[in-house]
């Protein structure tokens, strides 16, 4: 078990820039992809992440202190703290079962493709980090290990059958071929979709409303650097900076959301040689079938309908953590809530308003998950050491990735208590989780359609 620990630590102590394009390296030999081909894409993959992650924390310094200052404008008090998700996958991976997550997640991704029940590769070793969270919190309340892993191989098949499903409307809109998104931030959409197909009933939320449809009705207003600058505006002002606070608040923004366009190319640029050799390699193995390859949430990054709902959502997130009956925690490093962002991009399929709406009515999931996750949170890192905790303090994650799922299963994980509630819950889930699926078949089938006839 220690070396597979130490190998495992040492793996992904090179850092996600690193171990991912190894693995894409390999993946592409083993489908036939040349060398030289090979490497320049795996090469390009960890520049995409560099850039995209390098974007996002350049922004993210001019957007976090305007954000704190409404925070402090507002004068609101609330006794847990919000560390964001670092600290936090540091109390994960201090659970010293963690590591068995690795293999399971492997060996369910490989069983699966064998036998047709998934598409998609996740190569997202990086993110197993998310399944052991789950496991911990389920531990926690069990303090059952085998159904603790159990159900963090559970949420393994979830992701993978969630990333099939969601990869027509994926590649729509990330114009990238052969990309899944197995991610577990992607579960929070079982709980977002009966939302969603209501706004979609009413006329004036039917219809397309991205940035392009956007650019046709409001021209200049909807480009991306005039779009930034004015949200940018907004919230300068909102935080309480003065003109010129404002204005390079503003410009800032407009860069970022320029650049993200620029970088997100290179995601196209490294994945499309990979994605045609294994779909040719898979075709002759497997006749009929599709074969994607499963990656972080960064690739769809460059959406710049992400970015203007989530610079919104700022305020709006403040407002009902403020009136949030029960409460308890204040966002902070996680107010840009990125958990929502690209999952809200693909269940709307880019549609801003819906997106901007439904963010809002998921609020309270994540602040009434931060605040019931509070204290398993601070006694873990209390048990473990891994985060230093000041007296009395309580920290938790405001933002936290799939936090219905994670609610219902710590719920469920009471049957070990003699509280049997959680099981009706766990109905529930199924239920939206089955819903959520026939949904997005349906959307795939008329995707089909749309495409037959343009072909026509």
């Amino acid at each position: 078990m220690q070396i597979i620990q130490t190998l495992f630590d040492t793996i992904l102590g090179l850092g996600s820039h690193i171990f991912l394009p190894i693995v894409i390296i390999i993946l592409g030999l083993i489908v036939k992809l040349k060398l030289k081909d090979a490497i320049s894409a795996g090469l390009t993959l960890g520049i995409a992440f560099i850039g995209m992650n390098t974007i996002m924390n350049f922004m993210f310094g001019f957007i976090s202190p305007a954000a704190e200052a409404i925070v402090e404008n507002t004068g609101l008090q609330l006794t847990s703290i919000d560390v964001g998700w670092s600290p936090v996958s540091s109390i994960a991976w201090a659970w010293p079962y963690a590591i068995l997550l690795f293999p399971i997640q492997i060996i369910i991704n490989i069983v699966m493709l064998a036998i047709g029940k998934t598409n998609t590769l996740n190569v997202d070793m990086w993110n197993v980090w998310n399944k052991v969270l789950t496991a911990v919190f389920v531990y926690y309340v069990s303090n059952n290990i085998v159904f603790a892993l159990f159900i963090g191989a559970v949420q393994v098949v979830l992701e993978l059958i969630m990333a099939d499903v969601t990869q027509p409307q994926t590649y729509r809109l990330s114009n990238i071929p052969g990309v899944a998104f197995p991610h577990s931030m992607a579960l929070i959409n079982v709980f977002l979709n009966p939302f969603d197909q209501i706004l979609r009933k009413i006329p004036f939320l039917n219809k397309e409303l991205d940035v392009e449809v956007l650019k046709d009705k409001i021209g200049i207003f909807a480009e991306n650097h005039v779009m930034g600058f004015v949200v940018g505006i907004v919230l300068g002002l909102a935080s309480g900076y003065d003109w010129k606070g404002s204005l390079n608040l503003a410009v800032y923004l407009a860069t970022a959301l320029v650049l993200f366009p620029m970088v997100a190319k290179l995601f196209m640029q490294a994945l499309a040689p990979i994605s045609d050799a294994a779909s040719e390699f898979m075709k002759k193995r497997f006749p009929g079938r599709d074969f994607y390859i499963g990656l972080d949430w960064p690739f769809l990054a460059g959406s710049s309908e992400i970015w203007v709902t989530l610079i919104i959502l700022v305020p709006i997130i403040l407002i009902i953590s403020a009136i949030l009956p029960g409460n308890t925690i204040l966002p902070a490093g996680g107010l840009i809530n990125v958990c929502v962002g690209a999952p809200l991009y693909i269940l709307t399929g880019g549609h801003i308003l819906r997106m901007i709406i439904i963010g809002a009515i998921s609020t309270p999931i994540f602040l009434y998950a931060g605040t019931y996750f509070a204290s398993t949170i601070t006694n873990l890192a209390l048990e473990t050491g891994s985060y230093q905790l000041g007296a009395g303090q309580t920290i938790s994650w405001a933002t936290m990735e799939s936090p219905g799922w994670r609610m219902v299963v710590a719920q469920f994980a009471e049957i070990f208590n003699g509280k049997f509630i959680g099981i009706l819950l766990m109905a529930v889930y199924i239920a939206l989780y089955v819903y959520f699926v026939m949904t997005f078949k349906k959307r795939n089938i008329q995707f089909e359609q749309e495409d037959a006839l343009s072909e026509q």
